[in-house]
């Protein structure tokens, strides 16, 4: 039997297993399943079981943003894949290093008081593995399974993946005769029924929010949202080992067998579509794009947007949903002010993680996808991080006024004027520094783009062609204090 040996050529080497398939780049097998349908099935699948491990449990509760800004997590895993999978090995190199210090910025306690540490090397190899096992349920569950040839072909890739991160893939076995009893073995006598797995299952999909696509018809989406969570989550909990569903005590729904296969049978249809019509990034990518956007697509998405709004009109005019709740009395903002209400700029910006309070994962979490879009180096990285949590010190003197280790909305509404002090001014210099890539002292079209993802704001278009550190710190310091919306950053940190 072919082992699926990876060598230690790591993200850079060209080893193959012994059939000379290519272990990444667009030959290798796994590159099939980017722009399969399936897929969304069953990365939700391995989700679960990754949350379901105590470390990853913890860390994701913690940390993470997949509860507030699904869609940003979304389109940031899926971009990372993609990375990790190129043709260049540069660009899997780069993208290695920057996910491992990412995740050596994610260490602490459980609330059993268990250390975790997301460089767990047994930890990460059980995220890989669940990505290996849900990749070939999908294809047994869909009608499709894949045969030992291919499974191996895939498993080898895989572990190539693992050994691109952590050097090497001794983690996990080596043969894949020998992966099967591991698998088993972690599912049986170290999942939990954690807070994170519950929160994936019976909680994101009954509040996830809008993408760009449907924001201006939140009727709609919730309509649509009250019928799909439930499904989603029944067919996710039908999907995963039965061991764990009876350790977990898991609700078994009476016919979710059924509709979990028939989920995965019609997804699996895809195959029948010519090659080329499923472009999952680009999907991704225009159900975010932001009202006014110049990229080329904005076009279709308006167009998209403006059937999104006339079909949530007509649904307001036959059901009793609204819109959702007004402004507060008192909240409104003064004419050309632009304000957000203390409360709404708390939820939408500060609490990135979701979890009703401000502390530092959330200000991590800002730094985490500044560094992303700017694709920094690890010093700029260090740089930008390191201002953020002179920020966060900043923060807890000023405003924890009960010694709790973090903010409250409460705590936040009563020194609102506090936040834009000195450590805020240096975290707006420093992304200057970082954005401005040529260090000319400006921000030309095309550095701007590459943190917005969109042309110059209009109010900077006089400018030149460029935007000088002034107002590129005034603007950033203006959408920090909420003293205005609309801004550039909306999309990048208000917006899920």
């Amino acid at each position: 039997m072919r082992t699926g040996r990876t060598g230690t050529g790591g993200a850079s080497g060209t080893a193959r297993p012994e059939d000379g398939q290519p272990l990444f780049g667009s030959d290798a097998r796994f590159h099939a399943f980017f722009d399969d349908p399936r897929w969304a099935l069953a990365i939700i699948r391995a989700t679960v079981l990754e949350a379901a491990h105590p470390q990853i449990g913890a860390a994701l509760a913690d940390n993470s943003t997949f509860v507030a800004r699904p869609w940003r997590r979304l389109r940031n895993t899926f971009l990372s894949m993609r990375r990790m999978f190129s043709d260049d090995p540069a660009v899997r190199e780069r993208e290695a290093a920057r996910l491992n210090r990412l995740h050596a910025r994610m260490s602490g306690s459980d609330s059993r008081g268990r250390a975790y540490d997301a460089m767990d090397r047994a930890t990460r190899a059980w995220v890989v593995a669940t990505l290996f096992e849900s990749a070939v349920t999908m294809c047994r569950l869909s009608g499709q399974p894949l045969g030992q040839d291919t499974m191996e072909g895939i498993y080898a890739e895989y572990r190539a993946f693992l050994a691109a991160l952590d050097g090497d893939a001794g983690e996990l076995p080596e043969d894949l005769h020998d992966f099967w009893p591991y698998f088993d073995g972690v599912v049986e006598n170290e999942l939990e029924n954690t807070e994170a797995a519950r929160v994936i299952l019976f909680r994101l999909f009954d509040h996830l929010p809008a993408p760009a696509l449907f924001d201006g018809a939140p009727a709609l989406w919730a309509a649509g949202r009250a019928v799909v969570g439930p499904l989603l989550g029944a067919i996710t909990v039908a999907s995963l080992p039965e061991p764990f569903r009876r350790r977990a005590g898991l609700p078994e729904t009476p016919g979710a067998q059924s509709l979990m296969r028939g989920a995965y049978l019609a997804a699996g249809l895809a195959r029948f579509l010519p090659d080329g019509w499923l472009d999952v990034e680009g999907v991704i990518e225009l159900v975010s794009l932001p009202p006014g956007s110049d990229d080329p697509r904005a076009r279709t998405a308006a167009a998209l947007r403006d059937r999104v709004k006339r079909a949530s009109a007509l649904l307001r005019l036959v059901t009793p949903l609204s819109d959702g709740p007004g402004p507060a009395p008192g909240t409104a903002p003064g004419p050309g002010e632009g304000r957000r209400p203390a409360e709404e700029f708390f939820r939408q910006v500060l609490d990135q993680t979701g979890d009703g309070h401000l502390d530092w994962p959330d200000l991590a979490a800002m730094a985490r996808e500044l560094s992303t879009r700017l694709d920094l180096d690890e010093p700029e990285e260090n740089r930008l991080y390191d201002a953020f949590a002179a920020w966060w010190r900043e923060l807890q003197a000023d405003l924890d006024t009960d010694g709790d280790g973090r903010v409250s909305l409460a705590e936040y509404a009563a020194a609102v004027p506090s936040l834009a002090g000195p450590a805020l001014i240096r975290v707006a210099e420093v992304l200057f520094d970082a954005t401005d890539k040529d260090g000319n002292g400006t921000i030309d079209a095309d550095e701007y783009r590459a943190l917005f993802r969109t042309a110059f704001h209009r109010d900077l278009a006089a400018t030149g062609g460029s935007c000088g550190r002034s107002a590129f710190v005034s603007d950033f310091l203006s959408f920090m204090s909420a003293r205005r919306t609309g801004t550039p950053y909306d999309p990048l940190l208000a917006e899920a």
